[in-house]
């Protein structure tokens, strides 16, 4: 259920409705709006709880939550969150883009590529250190080492990083060096690594899973706000269908749909949605044009010889054009990149 409290509450009443809340066995989470506060009672409801909770000083109404994510739901914020970590912004009047390539290299790779997307307008720098490959043939990326090379990029251009983390026990360590973790669609569904990236205290990015629905992604998301965290990015990536003219199916209705059902920001992957490098731009003004908060692109100093993705990343100059094709796109929708 949801607590409102009354426009001018008191922080002494809050705090006395966040002690009460607790005391009544449920979990309470306080959201400042930009009208009011909220506090969300998580849990198993009892009968006559709501009463209890309603007469409280400063309160204004106790309300359902009828959305199976509670946290997640814009019944509990009206309002859309803004996630900021280091030079990332997702979910303002802004749109970020994160751009990189799919895999760290080298050290000349990454800077390179740090140094090309800033200069285009880029906010953040993505790079795969720990890479999830179909065949355990594959490059598997470079571990700690590509992730102190990340961090030496992030020192040189000040764009944050985000990078993909894939088991529980690398939390800790991805998280010394990246400013947004990285959810992939493989492990969407993987609770316990949901939970620990949500008690890291780190901005999530969590990526839709190949056949999973929009109720399944937002429940996904749920245990990683249930785990503490606040600042979690849905990110749409496109699924699996019978076309096979792309990688993926990229249903971009699913960015409108999700602004209404949640208050978490959206960003798009076109690079993963298509897996053409020519289907890329314009997808990425497309995502614009229907409200995504950001885009996460592949970017690749030379594509041809890419350890990984090749086939989906731009060149430099090709991302430099498509931010000028999408910066025209967010001010005719009224954004800016």
């Amino acid at each position: 259920m949801i607590v409102v409290m009354k426009r001018g509450a008191s922080q002494q009443q809050i705090d006395h409705m966040v002690e009460r809340i607790t005391t009544l066995g449920l979990k309470p989470t306080v959201l400042v709006g930009t009208e009011r506060t909220v506090i969300a009672a998580i849990g198993r409801e009892k009968s006559g709880v709501a009463a209890a909770l309603e007469s409280g000083a400063g309160v204004a109404e106790v309300m359902p939550i009828l959305a199976p994510y509670k946290m997640a739901s814009r019944e509990i914020k009206p309002e859309t969150t803004v996630v900021t970590a280091g030079s990332l912004s997702v979910g303002g009047e802004k749109i970020g883009v994160i751009a990189g390539p799919c895999s760290v290299e080298s050290e000349e790779q990454i800077m390179q590529s740090a140094k090309a997307v800033k200069a285009a307008g880029a906010t953040a720098l993505r790079g795969g250190a720990f890479k999830p490959r179909t065949s355990p043939y594959s490059f598997q990326g470079l571990k700690e080492t590509g992730l102190k090379m990340l961090a030496a990029a992030r020192a040189e251009t000040g764009l944050a990083v985000v990078t993909e983390v894939l088991a529980t026990e690398d939390v800790p360590l991805v998280a010394e060096y990246a400013d947004v973790l990285q959810i992939g669609a493989r492990n969407m569904q993987n609770y316990r690594l949901l939970e620990a990236v949500g008690k890291s205290g780190k901005a999530t990015i969590l990526k839709r899973g190949p056949s999973a629905t929009m109720e399944e992604m937002l429940l996904a998301a749920e245990y990683i706000l249930d785990a503490g965290s606040q600042d979690v990015i849905l990110c749409e990536r496109g699924i699996r269908t019978f076309e096979t003219h792309t990688r993926f199916t990229l249903p971009l209705a699913s960015v409108p749909y999700l602004r209404q059902k949640t208050h978490l920001p959206i960003i798009v992957d076109p690079s993963h949605g298509t897996g053409h490098t020519y289907l890329v731009p314009d997808m990425a003004c497309a995502s614009v044009a229907v409200g995504a908060d950001g885009l996460i692109l592949e970017v690749h100093p030379d594509p041809e010889n890419a350890m990984s993705d090749g086939y989906q990343s731009l060149t430099f100059d090709e991302f430099a054009e498509t931010m000028r094709r999408c910066a025209a796109v967010a001010t005719a929708v009224g954004r800016r990149i």
